[in-house]
């Protein structure tokens, strides 16, 4: 399926993307600001997000805001912060991207460390739990809202060794789902996107002995986060859509 909006689709909106220093995430927030939006970067790394802040500046595109965030340390309270500091900014929110997710370890079940699975499950699931939570009230006064999730293809079918980062997966698209039935009377939007075999970091460390020049980059796969983000896809809520169909 062609994935088209319209050039200045996003134009005006406040966009929050997490995990926005490198990747997925990196280039979400660049194809954002340049249809249009206003991006908060939001990442653990603050030279990398400063990085991205920096290249959205040089071409021109709507002045980006940072906030620096370990999920994996980031209690309730701060996630209420961050809320307020955003309402305070811009007054609203149209639209969040939850981008940011750990790998873990590619390992048996049995093997599964408590610590490792305490911190998937943090960054993937609770994380974005408590923000969304938190940014809801922000999301409802926006006229067109989105939130979008990611999940991934062992998040529709568990696969043997990919113990925690499947069980978040599943959560995640659970999420997605109960939030998209929940506010499917509203003017806000939920949806979740399984970005499949891109060249990142993540799926380096997962593959390490793959041929990267035969996987899709983020670019490609932007057009689907950009539907998803803008008003064309108003009639699409609760789905999990491939970002590479098979």
């Amino acid at each position: 399926m062609e994935y088209a909006v319209s050039s200045d689709a996003l134009k005006g909106k406040i966009i929050l993307v997490t995990g926005a220093g490198a990747g997925i995430g990196k280039q979400a927030a660049l194809s954002y600001a340049q249809y249009g939006a206003s991006v908060i970067l939001l990442g653990r790394t603050v030279n990398k997000l400063e990085q991205t802040y920096d290249e959205i500046e040089a071409a021109g595109y709507p002045t980006p805001a940072i906030i620096p965030l370990d999920m994996k340390g980031a209690t309730k309270q701060n996630y209420v912060d961050m809320a307020d500091t955003i309402e305070s900014q811009f007054g609203r929110l149209d639209g969040i991207l939850h981008n940011a997710s750990l790998l873990g370890v590619i390992s048996p079940f049995d093997q599964i460390g408590e610590d490792t699975y305490d911190d998937i499950m943090q960054v993937n699931v609770k994380a974005q739990f408590l923000m969304t939570q938190a940014l809801l009230p922000l999301l409802h006064k926006s006229q067109d809202g989105r939130i979008v999730f990611t999940s991934s293809t062992v998040g529709h079918r568990g696969r043997a060794f990919w113990g925690t980062y499947a069980i978040s997966k599943f959560a995640t698209e659970g999420m997605m789902q109960v939030l998209a039935d929940e506010l499917s009377d509203s003017t806000i939007r939920v949806n979740a996107i399984n970005p499949g075999a891109t060249r990142t970091a993540m799926r380096a460390k997962a593959y390490p002995a793959e041929d990267t020049d035969l996987l899709k980059t983020p670019l490609d796969i932007m057009p689907l986060y950009l539907y998803l983000m803008a008003p064309e896809s108003n009639s699409v809520n609760g789905q999990c859509i491939d970002a590479q169909p098979k």
